[in-house]
């Protein structure tokens, strides 16, 4: 079949195969990586916005700086030499291109086309369903798939072929962008790098370690609710009175609690006693900031800023003024409370 994918499907999916033969032939150089600002900036961008919002940001006018600026963002990150940075840059750009081929203008052939590219064995799927696809191929895309609607035996099969519709086949490749994005970032160096490569590289690590907490040392085994910053307790109160959590609330409680030691089975035990428990949402939710589906990435709960931004901030107190992350908070109260502080007062 012969692709139904334009030069702006490329722009919106620069990890195919096809669009790199495009980025080749615009000759795009690391020389020239800082020189060319709308490139560099848009790069930049895409990688601000994989750290802070788990997606690559809006795409720009030009084409060729669209597919370019892709490239470059490699080069960025493989310049950071971190394998966080990495996961998230590939799960951002997997999401996005998940969000962009659910939208109404993507015919079933551009959607053919993509998994083509992947070496998908892939067909319309009357009459039962939009697609159908090899076995083989769900079998490899659906392995951290663990809701019941993943199941095989949910599934409509016949003479090795699984059928599908289109929002099931397009998670399962989100699936395969995801890995084909870390394969190519799977560089341990590139050498001779321009140096403001390298001074980006360096604060676009400042930015992870405030997202990961990476400079929190390592938690208490035990967990102890007196350490907890008061806007986990407003959380946790609001939840457990039957009020109504937004999602940043709901993911930073979470989070919080998984990062704490909290075990997922012991979190949904806890949920069960709030009003809008739901089973298998909430451990999906759960198990999918816990890293134990998807990607495997373990979510931290966002920094205070974050929380500030969307008001979950609540009842500040002396400890949290000299605080920048949830996770410090604990740590530091629950040092005080061990050698006999005063609560909510800083050392």
């Amino acid at each position: 079949m012969e692709s139904a994918l334009s030069s702006e499907d490329f722009a919106k999916y620069p990890f195919l195969k096809q669009a790199s033969k495009q980025i080749e032939e615009l000759q795009f150089t690391i020389g020239s990586l800082a020189s060319e600002k709308p490139i560099f900036n848009r790069a930049l961008e895409r990688v601000n916005k994989a750290i802070l919002d788990v997606n690559t940001g809006e795409m720009v006018k030009d084409r060729a700086t669209e597919i370019s600026s892709f490239a470059a963002s490699l080069i960025i990150i493989i310049a950071t030499k971190n394998s966080w940075i990495k996961k998230r840059y590939a799960l951002a750009v997997a999401k996005t291109a998940h969000t962009q081929m659910l939208q109404p203008g993507t015919t079933k052939e551009k959607i053919e086309s993509i998994a083509k590219d992947f070496d998908w064995d892939i067909a319309d799927g009357k009459p039962y369903k939009d697609f159908r696809i090899g076995f083989s191929v769900y079998l490899k895309n659906a392995a951290h798939m663990h809701g019941s609607e993943w199941k095989l035996v949910n599934q409509i099969m016949d003479k090795g072929n699984v059928y599908l519709n289109k929002d099931k086949v397009v998670r399962l490749l989100q699936e395969e962008v995801r890995r084909r994005v870390e394969k190519r970032l799977d560089v341990s160096e590139i050498k001779n790098l321009p140096g403001e490569i390298t001074s980006i590289a360096e604060e676009l690590m400042k930015l992870a370690q405030e997202i990961m907490g990476q400079e929190i040392e390592e938690m208490p085994k035990i967990v102890i609710q007196a350490a907890f910053p008061p806007c986990i307790n407003a959380l946790y109160a609001d939840a457990a009175q039957a009020h109504h959590l937004s999602h940043i609330g709901r993911f930073t409680l979470t989070s919080f609690l998984v990062n704490i030691g909290m075990t997922p089975e012991g979190l949904n035990d806890m949920f069960k006693t709030f009003s809008d428990y739901n089973e298998r949402l909430t451990r999906y939710q759960i198990e999918h900031i816990a890293g134990e589906r998807g990607s495997g990435t373990k979510y931290t709960c966002p920094q205070c800023s974050v929380l500030q931004t969307h008001g979950v901030c609540k009842n500040k107190d002396d400890l949290c003024r000299s605080i920048y992350h949830p996770l410090r908070y604990y740590q530091r109260k629950q040092k005080s409370l061990n050698s006999g502080s005063n609560f909510g007062k800083t050392n």
